[in-house]
């Protein structure tokens, strides 16, 4: 259990989109172990969602879960501003859920990319400028007390033509990574975190997302608790902005012809 903040402290405050499962799951879970305050984003899986807030709020109180279709703009730019009126403050977000539906050269199309691009890159976007705002108008906010951290891929480095707007809409993203870094500033920090293979789908079967899973210099591929460990860490190092940090086990220096998903 962490330590309760000093009297007159305000318990730190992160947003978590995409928290009810998976991936987000766990980083929410990581921060509240370590203090945070979790505000759990959710789209679909309200049960899942309740069950995050109730594990969070174990071992931080005070973690709520917030609704929002991050495909539809007006609903993102009222998600953080809900958050701040239920929750007093927020310190941080974390842009961890995304769109990843397969399509090519030959299937792409204007519909899919604008589904990827709304959900995985202009969502992170407005949600950075929302915290800005925020961050701006609360008195007392250090220079870099802010954060944003963006989930990207390791797929950006180590390119292949498989899911073609996911990874349009991931390469804006890191993008923006630079440009709000250097437009938020001083206020907010802004940095990419690229997790490698690491947690499995129904397109793999056990056997082979561990044999997938090896794929990589030191022979593993990230974890969700190494992903979840460089979060926090992003999060609390306040000299880091502008800049990704890759959780993969060095898979982006491989040459991959296809998506782990299709290999």
């Amino acid at each position: 259990m962490p330590l309760a903040p000093p009297p007159g402290v305000a318990v730190p405050t992160v947003l978590v989109t995409g928290a009810a499962r998976r991936l987000g799951r766990e980083i929410a879970l990581a921060l509240a172990a370590a203090g945070w305050r979790v505000a759990v984003h959710y789209r679909s899986s309200l049960d899942d969602a309740t069950k995050t807030v109730a594990d969070c709020d174990e071992l931080t109180r005070g973690a709520a879960a917030f609704y929002a279709n991050l495909d539809d703009e007006m609903a993102v730019r009222g998600l953080l501003p809900t958050v701040v009126q239920t929750m007093g403050h927020v310190d941080a977000v974390v842009n961890s859920a995304s769109t990843f539906e397969h399509d090519t050269n030959v299937s792409f199309s204007f519909a899919a990319m604008e589904k990827h691009m709304r959900s995985n890159a202009g969502a992170a976007i407005v949600l950075a400028q929302a915290l800005h705002q925020h961050r701006v108008a609360s008195t007392g906010a250090s220079a870099g007390s802010g954060v944003v951290v963006n989930l990207l891929d390791q797929k950006l480095w180590n390119q292949n033509p498989d899911f073609f707007s996911y990874t349009l809409s991931k390469a804006a993203l890191e993008a923006a990574n630079t440009m709000l870094a250097l437009a938020l500033a001083p206020q907010l920090r802004v940095v990419g975190v690229a997790p490698g293979l690491t947690l499995t789908s129904h397109m793999l079967t056990p056997e082979k997302f561990e044999a997938l899973h090896r794929l990589s210099p030191l022979g593993r591929s990230s974890t969700a608790a190494d992903v979840a460990a460089t979060v926090r860490f992003a999060l609390e190092n306040s000299s880091i902005t502008g800049t990704t940090l890759l959780v993969d086990g060095g898979q982006h220096l491989m040459r991959f012809e296809r998506d782990f998903s299709l290999m």
